[in-house]
């Protein structure tokens, strides 16, 4: 639960930052769509490609597999996955 705690913090970071404007610079695809031209909120899936939502599943899925696991089984408290990273 804590990891899952963790990572609504950061999404709502995320849409705070992107509502006040916060772009990365330079484009999100080959096609040539800026970051900029990416609205904020759930906007966002209808404009983002398939293959870039595609990237961000497989690459959550791949750190809850490998890196956010408790490697042991004995860690000390909750969040501690004991992991080396």
């Amino acid at each position: 639960e804590l990891k899952h705690g963790r990572i609504c913090m950061l999404a709502v970071l995320g849409h705070m930052v992107t509502t006040a404007g916060m772009r990365l610079p330079g484009n999100i695809d080959y096609a040539g769509t800026s970051f900029a031209s990416i609205p904020s909120g759930l906007k966002a899936a209808e404009v983002i490609p398939l293959a870039g939502i595609a990237q961000m599943v497989a690459f959550v899925g791949w750190l809850e597999l490998t890196v956010m696991k408790d490697v042991t089984g004995d860690g000390e408290f909750p969040g501690d996955f004991r992991n080396n990273y």
